[in-house]
């Protein structure tokens, strides 16, 4: 794979910053982005290769921060090759007790956010003729979890494996590629926020028993960055979540 310029968002901790390390580590160039621009300092010191690696802080549901990513990626390296939206936020409530402001938490940062900055993207991309933009949706989606109410986050989400079809079919004669990721249980900071504190607890709701790791994310996005021929797929990277369950 040739080296590339690769923006990550949502890339001071967990999957993002996992995403961010193996493209450097891979000999890419990578922008990463948080709205904690305490925590997006302190993992850019951490990964190094400065000669590669650029930080631009700025939450991605103002549509601003998409624009800036982009065109801070194109000043620095010259090009836009892929896009990893990570940037999301997650948290379980009663369908009941949901109420607009904090539906629309969600659906700004997860959903548009998501968007806004694909477009950003896909403008430059097809200057260049060619790109990749690689979402991060969640099996959920396709497999609910009863004792787990998230209907907020999770309507989100699916509206992002939605827009992966969608924008895969659109631009794909323009050697545009879109797919989605869509992970089971990951151990990563998101766990302790959405009150989980043993994650490997659980590791039972997967066929090969154990939880994901951010590491296996990261593959699985660098995989897909260099793939040619892969587009409009959202592939669940969960362990046989969705799959299957074992008895006892």
């Amino acid at each position: 794979m040739k080296t590339q310029t690769v923006i990550v968002t949502g890339a001071s901790t967990g999957i993002g910053r996992a995403v961010a390390a193996l493209f450097l580590q891979h000999g890419h160039r990578v922008i990463i982005n948080s709205a904690n621009a305490e925590n997006l300092a302190a993992t850019y010191a951490e990964l190094g290769h400065h000669d590669r690696l650029v930080q631009v802080a700025g939450d991605i549901s103002n549509k601003a921060t998409g624009k800036l990513l982009v065109d801070t990626a194109v000043a620095r390296f010259g090009t836009v090759d892929v896009l990893i939206n990570n940037a999301g936020v997650f948290e379980p409530k009663s369908f009941l007790d949901v109420d607009e402001e904090h539906l629309d938490r969600f659906l700004d940062t997860n959903l548009k956010g998501t968007y806004f900055t694909s477009q950003s993207a896909i403008r430059q991309m097809l200057q260049q003729g060619e790109g990749a933009i690689i979402n991060i949706g969640t099996v959920l989606v396709d497999h609910a979890i009863g004792g787990f109410p998230a209907t907020a986050p999770i309507s989100s989400k699916g509206a992002i494996h939605a827009l992966t079809r969608q924008l895969a079919a659109e631009f794909g004669k323009n050697n545009i590629r879109v797919n989605c990721i869509a992970p089971g249980i990951i151990r990563s900071p998101l766990q302790a926020k959405t009150g989980v504190t043993d994650a490997d607890s659980l590791a039972g709701l997967h066929l090969v028993d154990r939880i994901g790791e951010t590491e296996d994310v990261a593959q699985l996005a660098l995989y897909l960055a260099g793939s040619s021929f892969i587009t409009g797929e959202v592939i669940n990277l969960d362990g046989g979540h969705v799959a299957g369950h074992h008895i006892g």
